[in-house]
């Protein structure tokens, strides 16, 4: 009986030897508390680079990219919005070059998705914004939120009412907006009937880096819009600050669209070298983006001498 006394005893001294031993390493707190975290917050480390159409410093939308952590489709909206916010807590991802163009104070009060639309609703500060940006603004979120996988169409609304006219320049807008509104709008017009908008997109150069513009080319044109597009590309007069890399001498011979694919086929002034049979992923890109823009197609084929020398995809352009 003495000795089971003994042996409870000894095992009870070690016991509290090895709480006092562990509380020792533990660091002092005021009145002998612990500080226990409440909430842990998660961190992705899943950074990813993204599109996003920023006011250049000639006063274009153009297009660029900054890296974001969001992955599910509406904190992605909302982390672009963000940054578009002028003095936003996302400036830091501004390129050079570059500036926001959503007035400052603007509130993104609502996202949704329903299947290919997203809702945005935002503050009334968004419209606090100059007569001569008014428009571009618009361009600027379209174009942005369009560039997320799977959404096509935008619904504004500003402080639950959707944007339907532009308070300055008095602008109607439709009720749905997509990329059919245009963007850097030129107009060369002769009459108002049968008129078409081409989208085009162009190169700009800023410090060493080159960047895309799109500009919406509104005309009584009413040849295919991919003749348009080579025809504009491949002229030598320069377009306002704007480039194109694509020799002028290149000829478009012939297109075929089949389901969600265009092929093109060239002569071979579009190589940048007749000899290696090389060609500028400028040139691919202004091509496909342009095309892109204007044809529901997922998918471009270059080809010269009815063979394929270059591929691109919506995913892998944008």
């Amino acid at each position: 009986m003495l000795k089971n006394m003994s042996m409870k005893k000894i095992i009870t001294s070690s016991i509290v030897l090895m709480i006092v031993s562990l509380l020792s390493f533990l660091p002092n707190k005021p009145n002998n508390q612990l500080e226990i975290p409440t909430s842990i917050e998660y961190v992705s480390q899943n950074v990813q680079t993204h599109t996003i159409y920023l006011l250049d410093n000639n006063n274009y939308i153009s297009k660029t990219s900054i890296k974001i952590r969001s992955e599910d489709k509406e904190d992605i909206a909302r982390e672009l919005l963000e940054t578009m916010i002028q003095e936003g807590k996302n400036s830091d991802q501004i390129p050079s070059g570059f500036l926001p163009i959503i007035p400052s104070n603007t509130k993104i009060n609502a996202l949704s998705i329903q299947e290919d639309t997203l809702k945005v609703d935002v503050s009334a500060e968004f419209l606090n914004t100059s007569k001569e940006l008014e428009e571009k603004l618009i361009e600027a979120v379209v174009y942005t939120l369009t560039s997320i996988d799977g959404i096509q169409n935008i619904i504004l609304y500003v402080d639950g009412n959707i944007l339907t006219k532009l308070p300055q320049t008095k602008i109607n807008l439709p009720t749905t907006l997509n990329r059919q509104i245009g963007i850097n709008k030129t107009y060369q017009l002769t009459a108002l009937t049968n008129v078409t908008a081409t989208n085009i997109y162009y190169i700009r150069k800023y410090n060493d880096n080159y960047f895309y513009t799109p500009v919406t080319k509104i005309t009584n044109d009413n040849r295919e819009k991919i003749e348009i597009i080579i025809e504009e590309l491949s002229s030598s007069v320069p377009q306002n600050n704007l480039m194109s890399f694509l020799n002028s001498n290149t000829q478009l011979l012939n297109f075929t669209i089949d389901y969600d694919q265009m092929i093109i086929c060239f002569d071979e002034y579009i190589f940048n070298d007749l000899e290696t049979k090389d060609i500028l992923e400028e040139v691919l890109d202004t091509i496909s983006l342009s095309i892109y823009d204007n044809y529901p197609v997922e998918e471009v084929i270059f080809q010269v001498d009815n063979q394929e020398i270059a591929k691109t995809t919506v995913k892998s352009i944008e």
